[in-house]
């Protein structure tokens, strides 16, 4: 399984049949994103290094190392700046 690590802190590990967004969100993350299907742009961040794959088509304007991690899986390990994110909050 392709390893992700997000703004040089954050290290995870990304199940192939999920979306980098997915995967933030199931390792505890609260990414920003306002929309799923590469429309909005929120999630918008840069790939520093390693190979993605789109599984939808990007609406949202991009440039550069700029990726979707609504519509991207890792293929390879990655390396993400620029991720706004937040941690859940944990229920009792």
């Amino acid at each position: 399984m392709p390893s992700i690590k997000i703004n040089g802190v954050t290290n995870l590990q990304s199940n192939p049949s999920n979306t980098l967004l997915e995967t933030m969100e199931r390792a505890g993350l609260a990414p920003e994103y306002n929309c799923r299907d590469g429309h909005c742009g929120a999630c918008r961040c840069t790939l520093v290094s390693g190979e993605v794959e789109y599984v939808g088509f990007a609406m949202a304007y991009t440039q550069g190392r700029e990726v979707l991690p609504c519509i991207c899986r890792a293929k390879s390990d990655i390396e993400l700046e620029d991720v706004v994110y937040k941690l859940k909050e944990k229920r009792a």
